[in-house]
């Protein structure tokens, strides 16, 4: 089944290509719309030079801190909520207004407040936050109440119902939150970088792709964001996976 999986995924990447070339041949014009072949030359030029890996951590760093503050803090305030009414109500306007005003609002409004460099960090946390908000609130609305009525008579302390009635009712709250919110989060934290242009990022050499009308450059940035954002949601998906295999044998 997995080789089917992986047959079926390498055809469409294929397909995706194909018309891709295809495209691009019939525009004639590397401006508007590079070959496959020449991002990929460009991408193995980049991945050479000796800011590349700079650029690349600098990103990464603000935007997984943004998101992994952003798992923090709305896992807890999902369970303030979650325990008591009155939070939830002080706390939906809030939540309303962070995923329905545009994030370039934010990111202008932010430029007031605070360094370009911290941008990435606040607009990435700012994303992702009413999503785990929401995604574990349901979650937990959803604990079996007849086994949190059996704690309670049996005075079962509050770490083991966490342990052993809410994390295993809540595994795919937080799978699915992860999942959706991880690739938001690197798609606001460089679009943050792209206006807010700080020195050293990813943003500021697509920003520079841009201005010097480069399309080979701007793909291959792209693609490294795609990349590295793949990458480190498979790796944080796989350590979730992990843990709860390991809360399970305990």
């Amino acid at each position: 089944m997995k080789n089917k999986v992986r047959f079926e995924k390498a055809i469409s990447i294929a397909f995706a290509l194909t018309v891709w070339q295809l495209l691009a041949t019939a525009i004639g014009k590397n401006i508007l719309l590079v070959t496959p072949f020449e991002v990929m030359v460009r991408l193995a030029e980049l991945v050479v030079t000796k800011d590349f890996l700079a650029s690349v951590m600098f990103s990464f760093v603000r935007i997984v801190s943004g998101y992994l503050l952003a798992l923090a803090a709305g896992s807890a305030l999902a369970a303030l909520a979650g325990k008591h009414h009155m939070a939830e109500v002080l706390l939906w306007p809030f939540m309303t207004a962070i995923k329905s005003v545009p994030v370039a609002s934010f990111i202008i409004l932010c430029l007031i407040w605070l360094s370009s460099g911290s941008l990435g960090i606040f607009i990435s946390f700012l994303m992702v936050l009413p999503i785990i908000y929401t995604n574990m609130l349901h979650g937990i609305r959803s604990t079996d109440r007849n086994m949190l009525e059996m704690a309670r008579i049996f005075n079962v302390t509050r770490l083991r119902r966490l342990k052993y009635i809410y994390l295993p009712q809540l595994k795919p709250y937080i799978v699915s939150a992860c999942s959706v919110s991880i690739g938001l989060s690197w798609k606001a934290g460089i679009a943050a970088e792209v206006i807010g242009i700080p020195a050293g990022s990813i943003g500021e050499r697509l920003y520079e792709a841009k201005i010097y009308l480069d399309s080979a450059d701007l793909f291959a940035w792209t693609a490294v964001i795609v990349a590295v954002s793949v990458l480190f949601e498979k790796l944080f998906l796989h350590l979730v996976k992990v843990s709860y295999a390991r809360l399970e044998r305990t």
